[in-house]
């Protein structure tokens, strides 16, 4: 196959093809995303989810597959769990699954790539289509924050420690590699508030406009004793550059650039894709959601672990000979901290009006094991409503927790390994503004001082 792909590549340069029209040709041995759904993203220990573990997360979601594809689930060979924080979710993966009507034909595992877990359940199952292990798969994202689990409490052992400073840096605990990356690259207090604001002020717009509604299966769970039904995000609504400015510091042993409102949300959620060929699907009367183009893997070192897009994204792009600012439509990348976020978007010199157009992890929270799935299916979403076609997805850190704290109040860091993701929207089904040009979308800077200008649009 990998001979197939070239002698294609091959042949379209000959003929004078860009490489956007190179990856966006539909062949029959496309990898293809044939239906991306997630849950609401519900706020830690006071959500909606939250009294909803990861074994009932996972069986929501794939309850919802099954049922939204009518498609016969034994023809699905593998599923693929993303998730950080849980040592049993290879087991809770399995018997959600069997449990959601998936039969014991059906393999299941689970991989934990950190923050990347859910974006890296995807490309196993996609690489396993590719191989010809399977033809159909499932690759999940989900994390409950809500639920205990254990945490790394102690140092590791002296010949690791005593190994070299990248080793020992892996000890770091969580927002002091915020700090870090906010105090090299000089990334202000003031540009990281005004990046939470605008990643909060989308979120409210976008909710508002209804434009989650076709990302969102509703979920029926218990809260508290009680049955409800979630559908909605759990957003903060009227977020202002005066109120986030007030904020203390997170972290002040290690600096006072990132607080509370500039990190990301603390949240439970799931997100689930389900991955074919383009000739199974055809076959089977699937509807193709988008093409599955490939992905990259960088690392970075772990105390400034949190700027990995600026080398995973030109790593991804160059192999496909794409071009950040002409061919890539909509941009999305993981908002762990802001410091992260100001330094990869200027060192990118990505478009703000294609990065996270409808807000990231800052207010729509961060499910670590989630995230990188939910960006899929959040990407494609806005991909359809502006009617374009190419989605980059970026995400990648790991969880550390400082001994003795409850560090789920806090939020992750980033970490070792860092992927990136090329999708292309296959079909569109529905065309509308840009948010900037929407009617419910305020003043992107609502309140923000004149002399703060790095994030205007």
């Amino acid at each position: 196959m990998a001979t197939e792909k070239m002698t294609s590549l091959l042949s379209n340069i000959a003929y004078g093809a860009s490489p956007l029209d190179t990856i966006t040709q539909k062949n029959p041995d496309d990898i293809v995303i044939t239906l991306a759904i997630r849950t609401p993203m519900c706020r830690y220990q006071t959500g909606s989810l939250s009294d909803t573990p990861l074994d009932a997360l996972v069986l929501k979601i794939l309850e919802q597959v099954r049922l939204r594809s009518s498609l016969d689930p034994a023809l699905v060979e593998d599923i693929c769990l993303g998730n950080v924080r849980d040592g049993q979710a290879a087991q809770f993966g399995r018997a959600a699954a069997l449990t959601a009507g998936f039969p014991n034909t059906t393999a299941a595992c689970r991989v934990n790539r950190f923050c990347s877990s859910g974006l890296a359940a995807t490309q196993n199952i996609a690489n396993e289509i590719a191989a010809g292990s399977i033809d159909i798969g499932i690759a999940v994202g989900a994390e409950s924050l809500s639920t205990p689990n254990t945490r790394l409490d102690r140092p590791f052992v002296d010949e690791i420690m005593n190994a070299n400073q990248d080793a020992r840096d892996c000890m770091q605990e969580m927002g002091q590699t915020s700090e870090n990356v906010a105090k090299d690259f000089g990334i202000s207090r003031q540009k990281q508030d005004a990046f939470a604001l605008v990643s909060n002020n989308r979120a409210e717009a976008a909710q508002r406009a209804g434009w989650f509604d076709d990302e969102i299966v509703p979920i029926t769970t218990h809260k508290d004793g009680k049955k409800i039904v979630v559908d909605r995000d759990e957003i903060r609504y009227g977020t202002t550059y005066e109120r986030l400015s007030k904020l203390s510091p997170a972290f002040p042993e290690h600096g006072d650039r990132s607080t509370a409102g500039n990190s990301s949300q603390i949240t439970d959620g799931a997100a689930a894709v389900l991955l074919m060929k383009r000739s199974k699907a055809l076959e089977l009367g699937q509807p193709i959601v988008a093409k599955y183009v490939g992905t990259a893997i960088a690392g970075v070192p772990p105390r400034i672990m949190g700027i990995g897009p600026v080398f995973a994204i030109p790593k991804l792009l160059s192999r496909y000979n794409l071009s950040l600012q002409r061919d890539i439509d909509v941009v999305e990348i993981n908002e762990a901290f802001a410091s992260m976020a100001v330094y990869c978007k200027d060192k990118l010199e990505i478009d703000w009006s294609k990065l996270n157009p409808r807000g990231g992890a800052i207010a729509l929270g961060h499910p670590v094991g989630c995230t990188g799935a939910r960006q899929i299916v959040t990407g494609l979403s806005e991909c359809r409503r502006r009617g374009v076609k190419v989605l980059l997805t970026r995400n990648g850190r790991s969880l550390r927790e400082k001994p003795g704290h409850n560090c789920a109040d806090c939020p992750p860091i980033p970490h070792y390994w860092f992927s990136g993701g090329i999708l292309v929207e296959d079909f569109h089904s529905r065309h509308g503004k840009t948010l900037e040009d929407s009617n419910d979308f305020g003043p992107c800077m609502s309140g923000m001082p004149d002399s703060v200008e790095p994030m205007q649009e």
